[in-house]
């Protein structure tokens, strides 16, 4: 009797352990915002955000004005035609090397399977940010937040 109780215990504290697991799993998952564009990695943090968010329209004003731009149909199509391998791909932001007028900044990119027992890989990486007018823009980003075509000679 007394290792009956015992169990159920156990058993109850396991329970209540998987439920607030999960409580504070889906508490967790709210809505992210944008944050400040004053700084490089807060321009790149952005452009990966609003891609995720497909709000294309934000994610193009990150991009450098120069030669090579894509118009922002070929941006926003260039999306809308890949495979949707962003949802499963998360983006860390590294180490910031700056300059007055550009940052390297470090990228861990880790993808995630498709499949249920796939696995996950990650790869180190940087994006490029160039001062532009003031404000800090995109020269260069990893695929596949990125075509190769942008910006080539």
């Amino acid at each position: 009797m007394k290792q009956d109780r015992f169990l159920i215990v156990i058993l109850g504290v396991i329970g209540l352990l998987i439920v607030l697991s999960v409580v504070l799993f889906f508490a967790r998952q709210g809505p992210q915002d944008y944050g400040p564009e004053d700084t490089p990695e807060g321009v790149l943090r952005n452009y990966v955000l609003a891609l995720q968010k497909e709000d294309y329209a934000r994610a193009y004003k990150y991009l450098q004005d120069a030669e090579g731009k894509p118009d922002f149909t070929q941006f926003r199509q260039r999306f809308f035609a890949m495979d949707m391998s962003r949802e499963h791909t998360a983006v860390q932001i590294g180490e910031v090397n700056q300059t007055d007028e550009d940052a390297v900044v470090g990228l861990i990119i880790t993808y995630g399977g498709n499949e249920p027992f796939s696995s996950n890989w990650s790869e180190n990486d940087a994006a490029l940010v160039t001062r532009q007018n003031g404000e800090w823009k995109l020269t260069y980003m990893p695929y596949s937040y990125w075509d190769w075509e942008w910006y080539s000679e």
